[in-house]
């Protein structure tokens, strides 16, 4: 079994901007997602807050519209992107949001 990052991409709306219902309802599904995915869920992860980039030559930039992340175990890629079918984050359809699922490799 290997260690899979899910980095989530797209213009999410941050949780702060949520009413106390919509709040609610976004945690229920992503629990709802995360019950499903069991086991396979080694480290939740967090929303990203604030963010910068720093370029080769010292420069500050913008940062990307990078989200998020979740660690998943699973026997390979196939199996990993599996987990992502019925992930709120992807709900959706407009293809706005992706998950980016990156093979975490040991050193």
């Amino acid at each position: 079994m290997s260690k899979y990052i899910f980095l989530y991409r797209g213009p999410a709306t941050p949780m702060d901007d949520f009413t106390p219902e919509q709040g609610q309802e976004q945690m229920a599904a992503w629990n709802a997602w995360m019950e499903n995915a069991g086991s396979a869920v080694v480290d939740f992860g967090n929303p990203f807050a604030a963010r910068t980039a720093i370029a080769d030559d010292g420069a500050t930039r913008q940062a990307g519209d990078l989200n998020g992340y979740t660690i998943v175990e699973a026997a390979d890629l196939s199996a990993a992107t599996a987990l992502t079918e019925k992930h709120p984050f992807l709900s959706e359809g407009k293809g706005r949001f992706a998950i980016e699922v990156y093979e975490l490799a040991p050193m």
